[in-house]
């Protein structure tokens, strides 16, 4: 109910604009580290596919009790002490590690994705959609794929089980040629790990943090990538 009030109050243009993604697509691959053209790209592509993953979140436990919070998941993951204190071995640790290795902060991808936010959406569908944002790099963390240049086409045809953004699908497909067979197998099963995976965007990754990482990718059925080989 909360979700059809809310997507009642405004128009969310959903229409799907592939030349516009496609010179986003072309612009990322010339300069990987752009990465405000995967918002360009996402936002050409989503459709429909927004609206129905806010209304499933909204409609889901952990998602109602985000909302009737104002939960921000944000600050949860910029406060690196209280991330270091976490037990080791856990999901909180491992992103920490992974961070602090790739120089990142959760604060970098806001930045990117300002074009994204210009949308007036509401504050209900605004919190879901920075929550997925931030969400980013703890979905690198839970399927196990790094920030090289494959690991990040693995894990968006990991994701597209839980987002259905045929931005996703945009950006493997024209990668695909550029791609050996030793790639395209790990694309592939990135593809199909993440569609026997459980539903990502209704997670409750705030008290998953503390939890060992091992336990919660057997709990959400998140198979090793054993075709993805991460460099050294």
């Amino acid at each position: 109910m909360l979700a059809q009030q809310t997507l009642s109050l405004v128009t969310i243009d959903t229409r799907l604009r592939p030349l516009e993604a496609i010179r986003a697509v072309r612009a990322l691959m010339a300069d990987p580290e752009d990465t405000s053209q995967i918002f360009t790209i996402f936002r050409a592509m989503r459709g429909r596919s927004g609206i129905r993953a806010f209304r499933r979140f909204a409609a889901s436990p952990t998602g109602a009790q985000v909302l009737a919070e104002r939960r921000r998941l944000l600050g949860t993951l910029n406060d690196r002490r209280a991330l270091a204190a976490l037990p080791a071995g856990s999901m909180g640790r491992a992103y920490l590690d992974f961070m602090e290795t790739e120089n990142l902060t959760a604060a970098g991808l806001v930045q990117a994705s300002q074009a994204w936010e210009k949308d007036a959406v509401p504050p209900e569908v605004s919190l879901f959609r920075d929550r997925m944002r931030d969400a980013h790099d703890l979905t690198h963390i839970l399927s196990g794929y790094g920030r090289d240049g494959l690991g990040e086409l693995c894990l968006l045809a990991f994701m597209h089980a839980h987002s259905r953004n045929l931005g996703q699908l945009l950006i493997v497909a024209m990668s695909w040629t550029r791609l050996p067979k030793a790639a395209r197998a790990a694309v592939l099963e990135g593809w199909r790990n993440g569609r026997k995976a459980r539903w990502l965007q209704d997670l409750d990754f705030e008290a998953l943090l503390p939890r060992p990482l091992e336990d919660v990718r057997r709990e959400l059925n998140i198979a090793a990538p054993s075709r993805y080989q991460a460099p050294s």
